[in-house]
């Protein structure tokens, strides 16, 4: 049976999420109910707001933490203490874990990322069209950070994702076809077929891509007017993930 609680006074205090934690959090129902989905075995407990009460997505939450038998409180003070929103009906907390990528499958190659929403916004996308593994250069983003667990409405628990110190270090462990994207790409996007298994790869939000990766692989561009000077690190690899998905191949 699922312990229900109104207080915490027997569990440890939980606080605000810092790095360094060996647990973190999913903040909202549906991010909450995609943790529960993918990763029950990790979480923890769950912590409700007594707003909740009659909530469908909610109920959800509490009906499967009496199938994994996962603890459950209700408490607003909590919520407030722990969220960096405090107006959320359904908190996760979990066990963070170890993930490896695959040899075999289509990747996505961060190098160097900062922003926590453009990644929580890659994430999303990429599990949305099929691309399940992610390899993190460093220095890079903490994944585990409730703000980028946010940003992916809790696609990132369906997300298999590993650290680099080096992308010669990604690269010697997996033999894909590597295709950076860069403003001076020598293929345009539309024209690009995307050879299996392969690894899109992406700068950070500031700088792009170094000169280096211009003889690494196949370099790709997304032409746009001269209005802007680039795009946004999430719009590019949503474009570049939707159309390596796209099974029709490139435009002729």
């Amino acid at each position: 049976m699922t312990i229900l609680r109104n207080a915490i006074s027997d569990s440890p205090r939980l606080k605000r999420y810092r790095k360094h934690f060996e647990h973190s959090y999913s903040e909202g129902v549906f991010t909450t109910l995609n943790l529960l989905k993918r990763c029950p075995e990790h979480v923890l407990r769950i912590v409700i707001s007594s707003k909740g009460v009659g909530n469908c997505g909610v109920a959800k939450i509490q009906d499967q933490c009496v199938r994994n038998r996962i603890p459950v409180e209700t408490s607003d003070k909590t919520i407030e203490r722990i969220s960096t929103k405090g107006s959320h009906l359904a908190i996760g907390v979990f066990r963070k874990y170890a993930s490896h990528l695959a040899a075999g499958r289509n990747h996505v190659v961060l190098v160097n990322p900062r922003d926590m929403g453009n990644v929580g916004t890659i994430i999303r996308t990429m599990v949305g069209f099929g691309i399940t593994d992610l390899a993190l250069i460093r220095p890079a983003v903490d994944i585990f950070d409730p703000a980028i667990i946010r940003a992916s409405m809790g696609a990132v628990f369906g997300l298999s994702f590993e650290y680099f110190n080096s992308f010669e270090e990604y690269g010697n462990r997996f033999a894909h076809n590597f295709y950076p994207l860069m403003t001076n790409g020598r293929e345009t996007i539309g024209r690009v077929r995307f050879k299996e298994p392969f690894a899109l790869i992406f700068g950070n939000e500031g700088a792009g891509l170094p000169e280096e990766y211009s003889d690494t692989g196949t370099t790709v561009s997304i032409p746009h007017n001269d209005k802007i000077d680039s795009l946004n690190l999430s719009v590019a690899a949503a474009i570049a993930i939707y159309e390596s998905a796209k099974p029709d191949g490139p435009m002729e």
